[in-house]
């Protein structure tokens, strides 16, 4: 895992530069590959003033499993909704219509959908400020089954996806929710692969301009490993977790070359989100009594840093909601164009 700092403006600062397309040959990527970038927040909050960026995005993951309420509507949103696009991708999430009218129902004042992509409980949204349809350029959505089902009926594995040309930047937002239980680690690998192999693979242009800024967020379900659940637990209730890192599974496939090739993702300072007793913030007390593991994540690949800048101001867990056993996970990410 490669470790980045921001710089004084709070910049992803890095003097390597990643060109290669996610749909070069897997093993070419393993040669070349960089792993995940790992970087700090910037210390400062975004005024949403316009001053120091082009485009602010927040951006939400969780898996609902199958409940909502509109309390938690309230705090995924926030009460500083000052940013442009709110993207949030749910995982095993309720009928679409409830989704959508709650959230449509607390952005009332800010903002309105500007476009959705669903495969069943896959769901994936964005949201803009009122009258910003004169920003949007070109919209476009795709999704891909995996095949495997949740636990329940109709919980798909699989990512859902929209491409959206927003104020001039060309933005790619994939949510995906990949195959559970530790052992499943290549089976996930390979997942990747193929979502990202098949995505808008029909609109594909070999003189077509790409994605100048993808964002991958969504239940990725890679777990903690080679450590047991009470020494995982006792480091979690000491504020050690961040010790945790080298146990995580998708740091370590991204450091072998596996996925997410020279993919950007905030500091996991926050505790691992998965799995809760449902309506707590404690740890699975079931017979399985489940190792703790970041399995919600988002992460992100700015094509060419010499074009923008990216600057990260927070990642962090929601921990207040307690409707599922997954603690939903949000970022402030903002971009600004170099002259």
């Amino acid at each position: 895992m490669k470790k980045l700092r921001s710089n004084s403006k709070g910049n992803l600062v890095s003097n390597d530069h990643d060109h290669d397309h996610d749909h070069d040959h897997d093993q070419v990527m393993k040669v070349h590959h960089e792993g995940i970038k790992t970087i700090g927040v910037q210390s400062t909050c975004c005024d949403f003033s316009g001053n120091n960026s082009d485009l602010c995005l927040c951006i939400v993951t969780w898996n609902m499993n199958g409940h909502v309420t509109y309390e938690d509507v309230e705090k995924i949103v926030g009460k500083n909704r000052g940013y442009d696009l709110l993207v949030v991708g749910l995982q095993e999430a309720v009928s679409k219509y409830n989704v959508i009218t709650m959230f449509e129902s607390v952005l009332s004042a800010s903002h309105f959908l500007l476009g959705e992509s669903t495969l069943q409980s896959l769901q994936l949204y964005v949201f803009g400020p009122k009258n910003s349809q004169m920003f949007v350029k070109e919209l476009k959505r795709d999704k891909y089954a995996t095949g495997g089902w949740g636990g329940m009926i109709n919980r798909k594995k699989g990512a859902v996806a929209i491409r959206i040309n927003y104020k001039a930047f060309r933005l790619e937002f994939i949510s995906c929710h990949l195959s559970a239980h530790a052992k499943n680690v290549e089976e996930r690998n390979s997942q990747l692969r193929d979502i990202r192999r098949a995505l808008f693979a029909k609109d594909w242009n070999p003189y077509g301009r790409t994605s100048q800024v993808t964002i991958w967020l969504g239940d990725l379900n890679y777990r903690l490993e080679g450590i047991n659940t009470f020494p995982a637990r006792s480091l979690i209730h000491s504020d050690l977790h961040q010790m945790l890192t080298e146990n995580d599974q998708l740091l370590q496939e991204a450091e072998r070359g596996e996925i997410f090739n020279g993919y950007f993702e905030g500091t996991l300072a926050f505790k691992p989100t998965y799995k809760f007793d449902i309506g707590s913030s404690t740890y699975d007390t079931s017979h399985k009594v489940r190792v703790p593991s970041w399995t919600d994540r988002i992460l992100f690949k700015i094509e060419d840093n010499n074009k923008i800048v990216a600057s990260l101001h927070s990642y962090d867990s929601i921990d207040t909601v307690r409707s599922s056993d997954h603690k939903p996970v949000k970022a402030h990410l903002c971009l600004k164009e170099r002259k």
